[in-house]
C-alpha cells in the first residue's frame, strides 16, 4: 500500500489492495485496488464519505489543493476533523486510482476499456467494505453521500445494516427515476455515437466531442433555470454567442481533462440500475429494514431527485429524518451553500 503523506500529519492519500472480487453479475475481477483519502485522528469515530458521478476521493483535500467538499470537511467545519476520522474512496469503476475501465488488466497488461465488467452500486459498496476491513476499520459512525454518493449510502444501510450508526443521504432517491435515466441516456448516446469513440478504444478524451455534449446535458439538470437566468441574463460573450453557451462549452472541455469517458459510461449505467428495492420486494419494503438512523436532505429545484419521493422514503424508514433546503442551485445544492444545511449534518452527527 503506497502512502502519500502531505505536511498535515493527520492526512493520508493511499491505495489499498483488496484482491480478487466477484461482482453482482457473476464476473470476477482478478485484482482490485481502491484509492482513498483519510483525514483526522486515527482514534476518532470514522465517517465514510461517498462521492458523486464525476467526483473522486479528494473530498477534503489540502490547503494547497482543496477537495470538492472542503467547505464541509475540516477543522471547525460541519464534519470536524478534530473529532472525526474521515475516509473517502474513489469508487470501483472510477478513474482516479481505483480499479476501473482505464486500469490495466493484470493478465493482458492492457487497459480494460469496454471489456471491464458491468458494475452496480452494490458492487461499489462491497468494494469499500472490503477496503475498510483492510484498513482495520470495522465500524462507522456515519456514511454520508450526495447523488451517486447518496445511492451508495442507501445501499450501505441495507448491505451492512449493523456497520454504521447513521446514514446521511443528500439529493438521492431510493431508485433512479425514468427522468434521470432519460438524461443519462442522452449523455451515453452522445459519447457512444461519437465517430472517434471506437467502441471505447478512443485515443484520448480530448478527441471526444460527444463527451462534451454529455457533460453539457448533465449540467442543465444540475441547476435550476432561475439560477441560469440570474447568472447569465442573456449576456453575449461575443457577437455570435451567449455567455451560457460559453459556460457550457467550458464545462464540456473541462470534463475531458479530469475524467475518463468509459468510466463515465459505466457509472451512468450503475446509476440507471440503482433501486434499493431490487430483489427486496420493492423499495418500501426495503426501507423498513434500515437499522441505522437515516437523515435525508432534498433540495428545491432538483429536477431528478425530487422532494416528494425522498420524503416518502424517509417516512418509510424506522428512524428516518428529513430536511428540505430552499435553494436556486437545484441538485448542485449539496455542493454549495453549506450555511443553509451544514449545521443539520453537524448537529445530527453528535446524536
Amino acid at each position: 500500500m503506497a502512502l502519500i503523506q502531505p505536511s498535515h500529519s493527520l492526512y493520508t492519500r493511499a491505495a489499498v489492495d483488496i484482491g480478487e472480487m466477484e461482482l453482482e453479475s457473476g464476473a470476477r475481477l482478478e485484482h482490485v485496488e481502491m484509492s482513498f483519502e483519510r483525514v483526522g485522528p486515527a482514534s476518532a469515530p470514522v465517517i465514510l464519505i461517498c462521492h458523486a458521478l464525476t467526483g473522486n476521493q479528494m473530498a477534503a483535500g489540502t490547503e494547497q489543493s482543496p477537495g470538492w467538499w472542503s467547505g464541509m470537511i475540516g477543522k471547525g467545519l460541519p464534519i470536524d476533523t478534530d473529532h472525526y476520522q474521515v475516509i473517502t474512496f474513489n469508487v470501483l469503476g472510477g478513474c482516479h486510482g481505483s480499479t476501473g475501465p482505464a486500469s490495466l488488466h493484470p493478465t493482458t497488461k492492457k487497459k480494460y476499456r469496454c471489456d471491464f465488467p458491468a458494475i452496480t452500486i452494490r458492487d461499489m459498496v462491497h468494494a469499500q467494505y472490503k477496503a475498510l476491513n483492510q484498513l482495520g476499520v470495522h465500524s462507522l459512525h456515519a456514511v454520508i453521500g450526495g447523488s451517486l454518493g447518496g445511492m451508495q449510502a442507501l445501499e450501505w444501510g441495507l448491505l451492512h445494516p449493523d456497520f454504521m450508526k447513521q446514514i446521511h443521504v443528500l439529493a438521492a432517491t431510493p431508485y433512479l427515476s425514468d427522468y434521470g435515466i432519460a438524461f443519462n441516456h442522452i449523455g451515453a448516446q452522445s459519447i457512444k455515437n461519437d465517430p472517434l469513440f471506437d467502441n471505447g478504444n478512443y485515443l484520448s478524451n480530448e478527441s471526444l466531442k460527444g463527451f462534451e455534449i454529455a457533460r453539457m446535458a448533465g449540467m442543465v439538470t444540475y441547476r435550476s433555470s432561475k439560477l441560469f437566468d440570474q447568472r447569465f441574463e442573456r449576456r453575449k460573450k461575443t457577437s455570435q454567442g451567449f455567455d451560457i453557451q460559453s459556460y457550457l462549452d467550458y464545462q464540456g472541455n473541462k470534463i475531458k481533462t479530469r475524467f475518463d469517458a468509459n468510466s463515465y459510461l459505466y457509472l451512468l449505467e450503475a446509476m440507471n440500475h440503482h433501486d434499493i428495492g431490487r430483489g427486496r420486494n420493492g423499495w418500501k419494503e426495503a426501507a423498513r429494514n434500515y437499522k441505522a438512523e437515516v437523515y435525508t436532505t432534498s433540495f428545491e429545484n432538483d429536477l431528478v431527485y425530487t422532494k416528494p419521493l425522498i420524503e416518502s422514503f424517509s417516512s418509510s424508514v424506522p428512524k428516518g429524518f428529513h430536511k428540505h433546503v430552499e435553494t436556486d442551485y437545484g441538485h448542485d445544492g449539496f455542493l454549495v451553500e453549506f450555511d443553509k444545511w451544514g449545521n443539520w449534518i453537524q448537529r445530527n452527527l453528535t446524536n
